[in-house]
């Protein structure tokens, strides 16, 4: 029988006590589920065949049972100042997600970070209107392995990099030093598959990226925030605001008429409490929309006395046509809101030249005529990222 049409379950949806378990199922000791999982999360491995510490007979047994890697790389952009790399990937029931690689002070400082930004769901029910994502729907929520997937597939790519390039042979950076959950979807409402990859991210024997490393982004679901501040992982929370009050909110987020900012900045105070860990508050300016001074008057005096940073984005352009704020507006927004107390700081987007922005990339690739190349000049690459 050909088992190659037949659809197997992927072996990165395993917890470490489930891979235990299926390996004792086929007859095999637990030191060899270990020695799997070594390969996986920390060889990398992209096949069952390449595992030379496992048996050749096992190995097949593996193949013929388990999906690898139930992500398949079909497009990946590079910047002109090389530092982001944005990668879209069809899974296996033809749905399409992205992942985003950002480089910071690659080539100078021992702080440099490799951050990767992650999807949780394909598309997003939410609907925040100047979001791009946002604009094309839900259409389902991605596994705890698809979400991990994506990591893994970036840390192969920096590695192979380094092995390329012979004068940064010497640097012991991890591959993936931070992970941001701001990708396409909504984490906390695929609750249960981001906090599974959190684990497996953090396992010191895989990927080892520590907990305070990563981010998981969300638009303000207070009960998702209220669960996670009860978590044993000491991961970052990053919270989208938009807008100081519920009327101008309501226009962008719809979120916010199921729960307002009363009740989301109450279930942020109950996570700081119980966390004492700062939140930072994400701020899309949209010239005319939510960037005037008495706006930023009004968003200091909600966050006075909160532990928190905000985190001001100019808004990129997709299809709803907000406008970017000038540099002076920008300014002045961060200025009231420093000049408060608040601290503020401004984050121009990196990768705007290959449509790193969460969802761009895949709505240009869905509109495209079939078969024509998404490309911004010679900057696509072909589908094992070469």
């Amino acid at each position: 029988m050909d088992t190659t049409t037949i659809a197997r379950p992927s072996i990165l949806d395993l917890s470490r006590d489930a891979l235990v378990a299926a390996l004792k199922e086929m007859g095999e000791p637990a030191f060899r589920a270990r020695q799997l999982w070594k390969a996986i999360y920390s060889d990398l491995a992209v096949s069952f065949e390449e595992i030379s510490t496992l048996p050749v007979p096992l190995r097949a047994r593996l193949a013929e049972r388990f999906d690898p890697f139930p992500l398949e790389p079909r497009v990946k952009l590079r910047s002109k100042d090389r530092l982001v790399d944005k990668l879209l990937f069809r899974l296996p029931d033809g749905e399409l997600i992205e992942t985003v690689l950002m480089k910071y002070g690659e080539f100078g400082p021992a702080r440099a970070r490799r951050t990767v930004c992650i999807s949780t769901q394909a598309g997003c029910a939410l609907g925040c209107t100047f979001c791009a994502t946002g604009q094309q729907g839900f259409r389902r929520h991605l596994s705890e392995g698809e979400i991990v997937g994506q990591v893994m597939h970036v840390a192969r790519l920096v590695r192979a990099d380094r092995a390329r390039e012979s004068a940064k042979i010497e640097d012991a950076r991890p591959d993936v030093t931070n992970v941001v959950f701001m990708g396409m979807g909504e984490p906390l409402a695929n609750y249960s598959h981001t906090m599974a990859a959190v684990a497996k991210l953090n396992d010191p024997e895989g990927l080892n990226i520590g907990a305070r490393h990563m981010t998981i982004s969300t638009v303000g679901l207070v009960p998702g925030i209220l669960k996670l501040a009860d978590e044993p992982f000491q991961v970052n929370l990053a919270v989208s605001l938009h807008a100081p009050d519920d009327a101008t909110r309501s226009e962008t987020m719809p979120v916010n008429r199921r729960y307002p900012i009363a009740d989301l900045m109450d279930a942020v105070k109950r996570y700081i409490v119980k966390t004492n860990r700062r939140v930072t508050f994400e701020y899309v300016l949209l010239h005319g929309q939510n960037d005037y001074p008495q706006q930023a008057e009004a968003l200091a005096k909600l966050l006075r006395g909160v532990l928190c940073h905000v985190n001001l984005i100019p808004v990129n352009r997709t299809e709803a046509s907000y406008e970017r704020p000038d540099n002076g507006r920008i300014g002045t927004f961060r200025d009231i809101l420093n000049q408060a107390g608040i601290a503020a700081t401004v984050r121009f987007e990196k990768g705007t030249d290959i449509d790193a922005g969460c969802g761009q990339l895949r709505a240009r690739v869905i509109s495209a005529p079939q078969g024509a190349q998404v490309s911004p000049g010679k900057q696509v690459k072909n589908a094992s990222g070469e």
